[in-house]
């Protein structure tokens, strides 16, 4: 690692962690002219591309269903450790599938699965859009599917 400072090629690693983020951040010393200096290591992935219902590719967005997420949970009592880990395990699923494009609604299939788990109410709010729930009657028919799964547990 190149010193910022001297752009000496020889430094120590003083400390190490790893962050929120899945980061690895390291504290450096160079021991050539004895500063301090810190570096960020992260892992890239090759995050698949995503076949829109049209036929389209874009590259797969986290930060665009933490949105959606977002929305179908407002004024509800889901926490933002909950969504970000509902995200993670998304992008895990995708990532384990080993394809280098996926269609969206795999990817949507889970998202509305895990919001399912986390919250009744923002789960109806998501299905009404990404199923497409076009009356009442429909978005009755949701409603009476849900209660049904959780009065059989």
């Amino acid at each position: 690692m190149r010193c910022p400072y001297c752009q000496a090629l020889n430094s120590r690693v003083v400390d190490t962690f790893r962050d929120k983020t899945g980061r690895v951040r390291r504290r450096r010393e160079c021991r050539t002219c004895g500063k301090r200096f810190s570096t960020i290591e992260q892992w890239i992935q090759q995050l698949p591309l995503v076949i829109k219902a049209d036929g389209t590719r874009e590259p797969f967005d986290r930060d665009k269903i933490l949105r959606g997420l977002r929305t179908a949970c407002w004024k509800r009592r889901v926490s933002a450790t909950d969504l970000e880990r509902l995200v993670d395990e998304v992008e895990e699923y995708i990532l384990s599938l080993g394809r280098s494009e996926i269609p969206s609604r795999i990817i949507g299939d889970r998202v509305i699965e895990g919001l399912k788990r986390l919250d009744p109410v923002a789960y109806i709010r998501y299905a009404i859009v990404y199923l497409g729930l076009e009356d009442l009657s429909e978005v009755r028919r949701e409603i009476d599917r849900l209660l049904e799964t959780e009065s059989g547990q």
